[in-house]
């Protein structure tokens, strides 16, 4: 598996999966809306980590610095 991710395209989606688990521990969001700000959350912060996007691939997108 090849990385298709920046480091600022990880920050910001680590930011963004921070902020949805602000809003849910501090009862700002509930429901549904909840839930699927969860998934999100974990699936942007396991992307960040391996640096690797899935959705990237089929549209031929890298955020990545060329070497």
């Amino acid at each position: 598996m090849k990385t298709n991710m920046g480091n600022t395209d990880k920050v910001i989606r680590i930011l963004v999966a921070v902020a949805i688990l602000v809003l849910y521990f501090t009862n700002q969001i509930s429901g549904t809306i909840a839930i699927v700000g969860l998934v999100l959350s974990v699936v942007f912060m396991l992307t960040s980590l391996i640096g690797f996007c899935p959705l990237y691939l089929p549209f031929g997108l890298s955020t990545k610095k060329k070497e």
